[in-house]
């Protein structure tokens, strides 16, 4: 089954890498930042949750770039990343901003949506691009930018997978993720979606709702 996973390289004068891939994608991951800016110069590395296609060469990042440094929500460091990285994490609470100059991003709490207790996305106000992480997941080939349905393909991979950590609060979370207006989604299992965005937020809650009312 194809199945990618992305990752996105924020250029300016602090850039930013959010995803890094396993470790085994390293080599092509780097090469691919090589060729837009000197790694040396990546200043932060981030993620949505602590998994292997998430953060899984965040060590190796951290050998080839001296200055960076691990950024994710405080709950991620307390009880993962403070160990598993090289160097101290930057934690960032709820609504904190980075400014990176020529872009700020904002981060933003998902506790368990879709999985994991310290997941977050990262909203990017510059270009109002919503780094949404697992959320809208497909499999599939498809083109790497679309403006076509990103809800029935993240449907039908649930409905395969079952990868969501469903519960009361899930469809809210995203409805407050809807309410930021998105001009972009750029999903980690993906392509990166342009329309209209607080709408595919809202039915993706509502696949939610529909989900936690069949648990009970």
């Amino acid at each position: 089954m194809d199945f990618a996973v992305n990752q996105y390289l924020l250029t300016g004068d602090e850039p930013l890498l959010f995803h890094t891939g396993m470790r085994g994608l390293f080599p092509d991951v780097s090469a691919a930042a090589a060729s837009v800016m000197p790694i040396k110069s990546l200043r932060w590395i981030g993620f949505g949750h602590v998994e292997a296609d998430e953060c899984g060469s965040m060590n190796e990042w951290l050998g080839v770039a001296p200055d960076a440094t691990v950024v994710q929500g405080a709950i991620g460091c307390m009880v993962s990343i403070g160990d598993m990285a090289d160097r101290p994490p930057r934690p960032l609470s709820p609504g904190e901003k980075l400014d990176l100059g020529g872009h700020c991003v904002e981060w933003i709490d998902t506790p368990h949506v879709p999985h994991a207790w310290e997941a977050g996305v990262l909203f990017d106000h510059t270009t109002r691009t919503l780094f949404c992480g697992d959320l809208f997941s497909q499999y599939g080939n498809y083109a790497p930018a679309t403006t076509d349905d990103i809800v029935t393909p993240a449907i039908e991979a649930e409905d395969a997978f079952a990868s969501m950590s469903l519960h009361p609060a899930s469809s809210s979370i995203m409805r407050g993720l809807a309410a930021l207006d998105a001009a972009t989604l750029a999903l980690m299992h993906g392509p990166v979606f342009s329309g209209d965005c607080r709408r595919a937020l809202h039915d993706l809650a509502d696949d939610a709702d529909r989900r936690v009312a069949a648990l009970t």
